[in-house]
């Protein structure tokens, strides 16, 4: 399955211990979605759009209420990327 260049960038740095956390309305939508990656910095490219792919390919999972983190599913679709640090 191949994955869009913004699903590749969001699971890469889910890959290296990145976190999604979700703000909901009253009505239980979906309000706000932030990246953090493992630093704490707050990654500006997730888009709800984004998001709900990755959610439907399972990719990403929330347990028991904790931040999305990435699924062996979502291991398996992103590709090694070099690390420019």
């Amino acid at each position: 399955m191949d994955i869009s260049r913004a699903e590749q960038r969001i699971l890469h740095l889910l890959a290296q211990g990145g976190r999604i956390e979700i703000t909901r309305d009253d009505d239980r939508k979906i309000e706000k979605l932030q990246l953090f990656t493992r630093e704490g910095w707050i990654f500006s490219g997730l888009d709800l759009l984004t998001f709900r792919k990755l959610k439907q390919k399972n990719a990403i999972r929330s347990q028991g209420g904790r931040p999305y983190r990435i699924t062996e599913r979502g291991l398996v679709l992103v590709r090694a990327e070099l690390n420019n640090r």
